[in-house]
């Protein structure tokens, strides 16, 4: 049922405007690797809202039909397990992406650079490289999905021009480059920042499509690594909705992931 409620233009936090603008990227009937923190909470609000019938998978062998009764902390927390569709292992869910059937997943790094590509391997601290956890089911989301989403803090430190360790793939060195290295489909569609939503032109590198509420594209130019390509069409990112803040507040009550 449409959820209802009134809200103000004001009244919304950052991560929620992101989960929203996270939330529009699933389409109705699309199976989706949903992951953790803000990823989780879009597929809620999907769910709830435009897409009544996205299926969501979790790396530890989760498919939902329906969100979880009540907030997860981890994918295995025992109301992700109730009344799931199916709770199969690792490779159940990971075989999809071979098949071919998942269409959306959900991306963390802690780079991402001018393709695409990303980092949660290793990085240049004060201290000499810092290692991290690595790719866990990214690489393979990031290979075989048809497509994929970030969702990442806005710095020239996690925007470089290119990561400095290949973790998972974008569009290589651009245009081509998946098709010439065997990759069947897929690639980035958007990285949803803290000031802006980029996404990728034809040659693979990613241009400027909207910056946030309040937030001006020469600061989004001046926090990113290289020169960023901006859209004819630049727009504002559209504010979350009554009923998208609706979905994620009677979901996220405490603002645990969205505070």
């Amino acid at each position: 049922m449409p959820l209802a409620g009134q809200f103000t233009s004001q009244q919304y936090s950052l991560s929620e405007l992101m989960v929203a603008a996270a939330a529009r990227e699933i389409s109705d009937g699309e199976v989706v690797f949903v992951g953790m923190r803000l990823p989780l909470i879009a597929f809620v609000v999907a769910k709830k809202t435009h897409a009544p019938n996205a299926i969501g998978l979790f790396e530890n062998g989760v498919i939902r039909s329906t969100p979880a009764s009540e907030l997860i902390y981890t994918m295995a927390d025992p109301p992700n397990l109730l009344g799931a569709t199916q709770c199969l292992d690792m490779l159940g869910v990971m075989s999809l992406l071979q098949s071919g059937r998942v269409h959306l997943g959900f991306l963390g790094a802690a780079e991402v650079d001018r393709f695409g590509n990303l980092n949660s391997t290793e990085v240049n601290g004060e201290r000499g490289r810092v290692r991290l956890p690595g790719s866990g089911g990214a690489c393979d989301i990031a290979s075989l999905a048809h497509r994929f989403v970030v969702l990442m803090e806005h710095s020239k430190r996690r925007l470089p021009e290119r990561v400095s360790f290949l973790t998972s793939p974008g569009y290589g060195d651009g245009a081509g480059w998946r098709q010439r290295v065997g990759l069947p489909r897929g690639g980035p569609s958007a990285v949803i920042t803290t000031k802006a939503v980029m996404r990728f032109a034809a040659d693979g590198e990613a241009y400027l499509a909207s910056v946030h509420p309040g937030i001006d594209r020469d600061d989004v130019g001046n926090h990113t690594g290289w020169k960023l390509r901006i859209s004819d069409q630049l727009g504002t990112t559209p504010e979350p909705s009554a009923l998208e803040l609706r979905a994620i507040r009677e979901y996220d009550k405490e603002g645990f992931w969205t505070r």
